[in-house]
């Protein structure tokens, strides 16, 4: 998604934004949380396999640089949401609840949903006394888009939410989410399918594919630089 500045002439920017993905019987239903603002940081952490932790467990000796799964990779980001503008503008939404309606699709993100044709067949089911059968609970797959060239399976790990500046009906005009995101390879899909899994799959990959295209062009532009630095 992409947004002017205020500034004539400004560029276009891309606005992030979480999109969960649930499978559903039309298929992949997509629900869209977009980034009112791009957070002011992103910090992101990488941790590899420590051999070291299984040798104390007592499973057995391991080569130092063994790496048998993906690292695992964990984005952590403040989104700042704000109803100041829309209740400006008199928006109806804005008025009766702030900020409520994007906290709540935040939170959604993190309970387990069949989507909205789902769990309309399952309401019509109890309504007619004929419930559906019980499913694993489990929390759809969702995307972290941050820019064309991250985009990338998460699940957001952890959650906590700041208000502050509440309308007369104690609703928030502002608030801050603080997200932890850890990053869904596909080692942990291996016993899943499932058309939300197949875009998980390839846009972990694609992700993968740019990251070594970019290192693989900054190594041809120093290669001279490198081998000069070996003493042989």
């Amino acid at each position: 998604m992409e947004t002017q500045t205020g500034f004539t002439g400004s560029p276009k920017l891309s606005r992030g934004a979480l999109v969960q993905l649930v499978d559903s019987v039309i298929g992949v239903e997509p629900s869209i949380v977009p980034f009112q603002y791009n957070p002011m940081t992103l910090s992101i952490s990488i941790a590899p396999f420590n051999p070291n932790e299984v040798e104390q467990s007592g499973r057995g000796q391991i080569a130092p640089t063994s790496q048998p799964y993906e690292p695992k990779r964990t984005f952590t980001a403040e989104i700042e949401l704000d109803a100041t503008d829309q209740l400006a503008d008199e928006e109806v939404v804005a008025t009766a609840v702030g900020v409520g309606d994007r906290l709540a699709a935040l939170e959604q993100l993190l309970f387990p949903s069949e989507g909205l044709i789902g769990e309309l067949i399952s309401a019509v089911g109890d309504l007619t006394g004929n419930p559906q059968p019980p499913k694993r609970a489990s929390v759809p797959i969702s995307l972290f888009i941050y820019g064309g060239s991250r985009i990338l399976p998460v699940r957001i790990t952890n959650y906590s939410v700041e208000e502050s500046q509440f309308l007369p009906s104690l609703n928030p005009m502002m608030a801050k989410v603080s997200l932890t995101m850890e990053v869904l390879t596909p080692d942990v899909f291996r016993c899943e399918s499932g058309p939300s899994v197949e875009i998980a799959r390839a846009t972990y990959n694609f992700f993968q594919v740019q990251q070594a295209t970019l290192a693989i062009a900054h190594n041809a532009r120093n290669a001279s630089k490198a081998l000069s630095l070996l003493p042989f």
